[in-house]
């Protein structure tokens, strides 16, 4: 069933607004996939909070037309399936790549980060990001750390002087 003007406006305005709020955009070839692996890929979207969405290349170009992503218009070619991270970069990169470990027919084809276009052969580095808490907790530690090492090198004073006492008290009694 052919789409009318108005559902193609539609459907380019919902990807356009999710693309100008998104962090990074994967666009893969699901050639190949079934309807059942297509669903579990969807599943798999909605759980990890990635946008996935199937869209005809000349739809998709303006919808990411005047965003950050207007660089994957050369990847736009065949059946695409496009994935948005919305809260974390690596989401999306994370989903496909891990689909793709079980499901050789979707292939990525390139991936986009603050308007820079990078090949396929990238996502691993995009896909090893860490998460939002991942990154927090590694800052935490990293502030911690001076803080934990100055409280042992205070408390190292007083137990100095206790070990210093007992020594002490050891040897006079030993002697007596």
């Amino acid at each position: 069933m052919p789409l009318n003007l108005e559902d193609k406006r539609a459907i380019v305005a919902s990807v356009n607004a999710v693309a100008t709020e998104a962090l990074s955009a994967v666009v893969a070839d699901y050639r190949g996939l079934t309807v059942s692996q297509m669903t579990e890929l969807r599943s798999k979207a909605r759980e990890t909070g990635v946008y996935l969405k199937v869209v005809r290349n000349t739809l998709a170009k303006f919808a990411v037309k005047d965003t950050e992503f207007e660089c994957l218009n050369d990847a736009l070619v065949g059946p695409t399936v496009l994935a948005f991270s919305q809260d974390d970069p690596g989401a999306a990169a994370r989903l496909i790549k891990d689909f793709a470990k079980d499901h050789d027919a979707l292939e990525v084809k390139a991936l986009a980060v603050g308007g820079v276009t990078y090949g396929a052969q990238d996502i691993d580095v995009l896909a090893k990001l860490p998460t939002r808490d991942e990154a927090i907790s590694q800052l935490m530690s990293v502030m911690q750390a001076p803080v934990a090492k100055f409280v042992r090198t205070l408390n190292e004073v007083p137990g100095k002087f206790v070990r210093t006492v007992a020594a002490v008290k050891d040897q006079k009694q030993s002697a007596a």
